[in-house]
């Protein structure tokens, strides 16, 4: 892919955002709350669609998060679905029950 893309917090908005060549081209909006971020809602403009912009700009806020000492509650079931599927970034729910309850997980 040729295309310059870019991931990048938006605090003002709330949101994350993916720009390709400076076009906005998805965002996964969220609140903070404590130490803790809750992600609501992930879009993907559909001119964008199937070129995987959505789990880029999932693996990138997730980094970032990661990078501020953030747990993370994944409300928005795309980010949810990224989760379960890609282990390396489940520690970021672990310990937060709102988090096991969204991604399925249970006392055995």
């Amino acid at each position: 892919m040729s295309d310059n893309v870019d991931v990048r917090d938006n605090p003002a908005q709330h949101r994350y955002e993916i720009a390709v060549d400076g076009d906005l081209a998805g965002f996964a909006v969220y609140y903070l709350e404590k130490e803790r971020i809750v992600f609501i809602h992930t879009e993907v403009a559909i001119a964008y669609e199937g070129r995987g912009m959505g789990s880029r700009l999932a693996r990138q806020a997730l980094d970032d998060v990661r990078g501020k000492g953030l747990r993370v509650v994944p409300a928005c079931p795309f980010i949810a679905r990224f989760i379960r599927t890609h282990p390396e970034y489940q520690d970021l729910t672990r310990g937060d029950q709102s988090s096991r309850a969204v991604l399925g997980e249970h006392d055995e």
